[in-house]
C-alpha cells in the first residue's frame, strides 16, 4: 500500500524472532506471509480497512488515501473529498493534504470560501446562502431572500440557509 505523499519504502523485515511487527490495526504480531505498509506502519491485511465502507484495502487495490484521521479506499476518498481536485472559485488544483469547504457538492480552498458580494471569508459557525452557484454570507444575501420574492433568482431551486461546518 502506498500512502500518497508520505514514504512509500517500508524499512527491511528481517528473519530473526526479534524482527516481528505488529500491527497498527490490532496490535498483534504479523506472522502472516504478507503484511502491508502504510502511514509509517505495518498492517495485517484483514486489519488495514476503509475508514467509511470497511473494505479491506490490501484486496481491493495497491493503494489508499488518507485524510482527517481516516483510512480510505480510492472512492470513499473521492466521495468525501471530491472528483476534480479544483476549487470551484477558482479552478486551481487542490491538494490532496489541503483542507476543504463544501457547499452543494462543490469543493473550495478555504481562501476561496467566500461571500460573493463582499469578499469575507467564510468559515465554520457562519450562516451562509447558496444560490445560482454563488456564496453569500447572512449580512449580503440578496434582498429578494430577504422580502420572501424569489424573482429572476429562481433558476436553481432556493436552498435554505446554510450554516459553515
Amino acid at each position: 500500500m502506498v500512502n500518497p505523499g508520505g514514504n512509500s519504502q517500508p524499512p527491511a523485515v528481517g528473519t530473526g524472532s526479534l524482527s516481528w511487527k505488529r500491527c497498527a490495526g490490532c496490535g498483534g504480531k504479523i506472522a502472516d506471509r504478507f503484511l502491508l505498509y502504510t502511514m509509517d506502519s505495518y498492517w495485517h491485511s484483514r486489519c488495514l480497512k476503509c475508514s467509511c465502507c470497511h473494505a479491506q484495502l490490501g484486496e481491493i487495490g495497491t493503494s489508499c488515501y488518507t485524510k482527517s484521521g481516516m483510512i480510505l479506499c480510492r472512492n470513499d476518498y473521492i466521495r468525501l473529498f471530491g472528483n476534480s481536485g479544483a476549487c470551484s472559485a477558482c479552478g486551481q488544483s487542490i491538494p490532496a493534504s489541503e483542507l476543504v469547504m463544501r457547499a452543494q457538492g462543490n469543493v473550495y480552498h478555504l481562501k476561496c470560501f467566500t461571500c460573493s458580494t463582499c469578499r469575507n471569508r467564510l468559515v465554520p459557525g457562519d450562516r451562509f446562502h447558496y444560490i445560482n452557484g454563488s456564496l453569500f454570507c447572512e449580512h449580503d444575501r440578496p434582498t429578494a431572500l430577504i422580502n420572501g420574492h424569489l424573482s429572476s433568482l429562481q433558476t436553481n431551486p432556493l436552498l435554505p440557509d446554510q450554516k459553515v461546518c
